[in-house]
């Protein structure tokens, strides 16, 4: 039996496949191995890299590197240590993995809630010339759940996407330029959780929402209703610039209680944001209790 490492060309790395920023390593590893005409078992193998756990395509699994591992793709890849760690998202490997001197490597499922998304093909396929596999991407730290390219004018907000969604029917997606000061986590988390409800109970922006979930299930055939529909599937995507445009306003309340005055300010203002006639939420929307969060 020819063991995998003999397939390989005489120079290591010599089709230089480089890792997307906050790539999975998984990812990273079978679109590596593919550029050889390998699996990522066998890419492992060859690099006399030890592996346990039971391997899944991407996203459902990743993987954990030792140092020595690391070092080995490090110098197979001719990419420096430094740059694939910041490249590659990962977690800190347990100590079983993280304090040993050999160079093993454990596959681990990954669950769905926090599964990378796939990333934009034009950019992929930049980074990986030889062939054009899927790459999975974890979103960046303390944002939305969202992949989006704004150059290719592709994004996902779903696992359970096969593929990143064209959004080039929908432009109001990709504001035309980064607002200046992000939001805390902490106004992030509140803005999506009313928005969600907000969505979920069709109040408020149900109108201008539905109108992009037709536009995008209309661009992108490969969505197909089922348990995981579009509606449910596409729901951060399609809040997300409502999302955003409610956590810079909450980021800017005052830390002391409100008067009535202030919150039917606040409300004014953030209905001309929204480009809402007007915002009068119940008494048991999510944002009123937000208001009165103090």
């Amino acid at each position: 039996m020819v063991r995998a490492r003999t397939m390989w060309p005489s120079q290591p790395g010599a089709l230089r496949t480089r890792p997307l920023p906050r790539e999975a390593a998984a990812s990273y590893l079978t679109r590596l191995a593919g550029t050889y005409q390998l699996t990522a078992a066998q890419l492992l193998d060859g690099l006399d890299i030890a592996t346990t756990g039971t391997f899944a395509a991407p996203p459902a699994t990743d993987i954990h590197l030792s140092a020595e591992a690391a070092h080995r793709l490090s110098a197979f890849t001719r990419i420096p240590p430094a740059h694939l760690t910041r490249a590659l998202a990962r977690q800190p490997p347990p100590p079983s993995i993280g304090m040993t001197h050999t160079a093993i490597a454990r596959w681990h499922a990954v669950p769905p809630a926090v599964q990378p998304l796939p990333a934009c093909t034009a950019c992929t396929i930049r980074r990986s010339p030889h062939q054009a596999a899927p790459a999975w991407i974890h979103p960046g730290p303390d944002s939305p759940r969202i992949m989006m390219c704004a150059r290719h004018q592709q994004a996902s907000s779903d696992s359970r996407h096969p593929a990143p969604l064209d959004i080039r029917s929908v432009p109001d997606l990709t504001p035309p330029r980064p607002t200046a000061r992000r939001a805390t986590t902490a106004s992030l988390n509140w803005a999506s959780t009313i928005t969600t409800r907000w969505y979920d109970h069709q109040q408020h922006l149900h109108q201008r929402w539905l109108t992009r979930l037709d536009r995008l299930t209309n661009a992108n055939p490969h969505l197909s209703p089922g348990p995981a529909s579009p509606a449910l599937t596409c729901r951060n995507l399609i809040t997300y610039p409502e999302t955003l445009t409610l956590a810079t306003a909450l980021d800017r309340l005052s830390p002391h209680p409100l008067t009535r005055a202030q919150q039917t300010a606040f409300l004014r203002h953030l209905a001309d944001r929204l480009r809402l006639p007007r915002l009068a939420p119940a008494g048991h929307d999510l944002l009123w209790h937000r208001l009165n969060a103090r």
